[in-house]
């Protein structure tokens, strides 16, 4: 769960229209975290779980947004990915959280991935309109 809002030191956003998009919004990710000073093994997590997380945009939804954030909570810095889907989205939020359930093809991660590639997930869904997928990735 996502508590107390952190300050945010930089942004960037990147729609989601196609696949490009998606690899735009992982490398975009991974330099980041990278010039952050993270690990490369977070790195490599932090764009996994935006790969998942722009592959189920791009299944479920008619327009789709990544906001990448390096954040700082007083005590540590992190990466936050914030994904935005407007459209119908899923009918079963339920499965998109089980291991291994894929609508994208992808690695079999999907929401349940994010989760556990990052250190915090929260998803808000507002019935068939817009999903809200909030994960952060802290700096050990």
């Amino acid at each position: 769960m996502i508590n107390r809002p952190p300050r945010i030191l930089n942004e960037v956003r990147i729609t989601i229209t196609s696949d490009k998009d998606i690899v735009t919004a992982r490398q975009s990710g991974r330099q980041m975290a990278a010039e952050s000073g993270f690990r490369s093994a977070d790195s490599t997590f932090i764009a996994a779980a935006i790969s998942e997380i722009g592959r189920t945009i791009g299944c479920l939804a008619t327009r789709g947004e990544i906001i990448l954030r390096l954040i700082d909570n007083e005590l540590k810095q992190g990466v936050e990915v914030v994904a935005v889907a407007e459209g119908p989205g899923t009918p079963e939020l339920a499965l998109e959280m089980q291991d291994g359930y894929s609508t994208s093809h992808g690695l079999g991660l999907s929401l349940a991935g994010v989760r556990q590639l990052m250190d915090e997930c929260e998803v808000i869904s507002r019935g068939g309109t817009r999903t809200v997928v909030i994960s952060r990735k802290w700096k050990c």
